[in-house]
């Protein structure tokens, strides 16, 4: 699979992305066919991409388009998608019904279904239950691959382990990850244990929400609410770092997003960029033919560790 990955969690959603489909659903199919031919070829999705009556939007949208590429294109890529652990989906058999919906919506193409975020905290038996259903899918060939998001190590140790003794391995991890993401020792510590075990980390809002792609002279103000109220806060407290970005940027011939995920991958992660135009898939696909320097790491690492407020903390997150 391709160094970086796109990921569709703006296709469909209103309140953070400001998704119109009308407006933005022939430029959706158009990013996407950039990736694809620029060398993107794992694809993150979920089926609770989409707010409200566009739920599941995200994976529709994704399914027509992946139907319009021809085979050869088809079968180079990795859709990896994400079922949601809600109260009411319980049981070694929750998640069946969502799969299926999933894999309609996707035109049955899913190569890897992850658990989008950990119940540990308040029904670890449910938990239990729906990565034993995962395993039950994967041995019965309807997915190649099991992936989780959202938890940290002792649980992933816990989860890797559980699939392990029915020898299913566990494909990767997928956390926040950026320049601004809180929690970065405890993401260090799962970089660490993913190594050992050869699992894929994959780095989510590798870029903060676009923060990280702003010029520190710039003052670009979001249209929804929840983005902009994030960039008031980021924005000035992140001038010294975002000129660190621009510095090497300019001396790449590069863009800072494309140093920002670069940055995620020196450190081992696959970032997954959210692309909504061509323009930012075509950056993507680019950001995949070069690497920082070990001095540019260095210098980047010291810039981001003394930022000192970051992208809020996902109260998903387990231990």
């Amino acid at each position: 699979m391709s160094s970086i990955g796109f990921g569709t969690w703006s296709w469909g959603n209103k309140l953070i992305w400001g998704y119109i489909p009308e407006k933005d659903d022939q430029l959706l199919e158009q990013a996407f066919k950039v990736a694809i031919n620029n060398g993107l070829t794992f694809i993150d999705t979920a089926d609770s991409y989409g707010i409200g009556q566009l739920n599941g939007r995200s994976e529709k949208l994704l399914g027509k388009y992946l139907e319009r590429l021809n085979i050869s294109k088809k079968k180079s890529i990795i859709v990896a998608t994400k079922l949601a652990p809600y109260p009411w989906r319980l049981g070694r058999k929750g998640f069946n019904q969502a799969f299926k919906a999933s894999k309609e919506r996707l035109n049955n193409k899913i190569d890897r279904v992850q658990l989008h975020w950990s119940t540990s905290r308040y029904a670890p038996w449910q938990e239990a239950q729906l990565i034993d259903g995962l395993g039950d899918l994967y041995e019965n060939g309807e997915i190649a691959e099991v992936g989780v998001s959202n938890m940290g190590p002792i649980r992933l140790q816990w989860i890797y382990n559980r699939l392990k003794e029915r020898g299913i391995a566990l494909k990767s991890i997928q956390v926040q990850f950026s320049l601004l993401s809180p929690q970065q020792k405890t993401t260090h510590k799962l970089i660490n244990i993913c190594k050992k075990l050869n699992i894929e980390l994959l780095a989510y809002s590798p870029l903060a929400l676009g923060v990280l792609g702003i010029s520190p002279k710039a003052e670009k103000v979001p249209k929804t609410f929840l983005r902009r109220t994030i960039f008031n806060r980021l924005l000035p407290a992140t001038i010294e770092l975002r000129e660190g970005l621009e510095k090497i940027a300019k001396e790449r011939h590069v863009s800072q997003a494309q140093v920002a995920l670069n940055w995620c991958r020196s450190h081992g992660t696959i970032p997954i960029a959210g692309i909504r135009n061509p323009i930012h898939a075509k950056d993507i696909g680019s950001a995949c033919k070069w690497t920082l320097f070990e001095k540019e790491k260095v210098f980047l690492d010291r810039l981001s560790n003394e930022v000192k407020i970051r992208m809020p903390n996902n109260p998903l997150l387990s231990d």
